[in-house]
């Protein structure tokens, strides 16, 4: 499978004040197209800092990021902006929505920085389908106080799925779910998956990273471990012993 991602020697120093700080020290790694991801580490271990450069929102201080077989490393902020909208998809611990806009318009909005223009009516259909991916048609004209913070969530995977990205970048996505609604996201990042999109995430909780097929622990802003996942959890699965277990506390008098 080729790759979609290919860093070599990726460097990432801070300047504070008189002092260089550095984030992320000599990464090397390829992500092949269709893989599922999750990078690990304790706070301050370079992981926040590598997603921020491979999701283009940042550009490394020394080293070359190849993304779909084109070098990014270099390019100005409004050429990584266009990456971003053609190829890259984010969802965040936050979930981002505006607050007095639907779930459907909130999906709509990258269209609005795309460079096609898309006709009010295909923007809606696109949405639509964006929407019935992640189980959220019927909800499609509420607003985000009107949705449970699951919902929320993905209305946030929808509005990144609507540019039909190269990969799915998650930050912390289920940092404020609780452990059903989790493995609601996880089961949704999972089909995703398995229709060939490429999943990079970001989390600190080992279960979740456990979902994913390849785990990459970082400290010190070098590549600790790189390792795929030896029993991978399977969402579909989760839930259903979740929902027995829950059916029997509730039956136990």
């Amino acid at each position: 499978m080729s790759a979609v991602i290919q860093l070599e020697e990726i460097h990432k120093v801070y300047r504070t004040g008189e002092v260089d700080v550095p984030a992320v020290r000599g990464v090397s790694l390829e992500i092949a197209k269709g893989e599922f991801v999750a990078f690990m580490g304790a706070s301050g271990s370079g992981k926040s800092t590598l997603m921020n450069i491979l999701g283009c929102l940042d550009r490394p201080t020394k080293g070359r990021y190849i993304l779909d077989g084109r070098d990014v490393s270099g390019l100005s902020r409004n050429e990584l902006a266009d990456i971003r909208n053609q190829k890259l998809g984010f969802v965040f611990q936050s979930f981002n929505l505006l607050a007095r806009t639907s779930a459907l318009e909130n999906v709509e909005l990258p269209l609005f920085y795309a460079k096609k223009l898309y006709g009010a009516h295909e923007a809606k259909e696109m949405a639509e389908k964006a929407l019935r991916i992640v189980g959220l048609i019927d909800r499609a004209g509420h607003h985000p106080s009107q949705l449970s913070g699951g919902q929320q969530q993905r209305v946030a995977i929808a509005r990144a799925l609507i540019n039909n990205p190269e990969v799915l970048f998650a930050d912390e996505a289920t940092g404020n779910l609780d452990t059903k609604t989790s493995m609601e996201i996880m089961e949704v990042l999972q089909s995703l998956n398995e229709q060939g999109i490429t999943i990079v995430i970001v989390t600190h909780e080992l279960d979740i990273a456990r979902y994913a097929k390849r785990n990459i622990i970082m400290r010190d802003g070098q590549i600790l471990s790189d390792e795929p996942v030896p029993v991978r959890l399977d969402a579909v699965r989760e839930m259903r012993k979740l929902t027995e277990a829950q059916q029997v506390v509730h039956l136990t008098p």
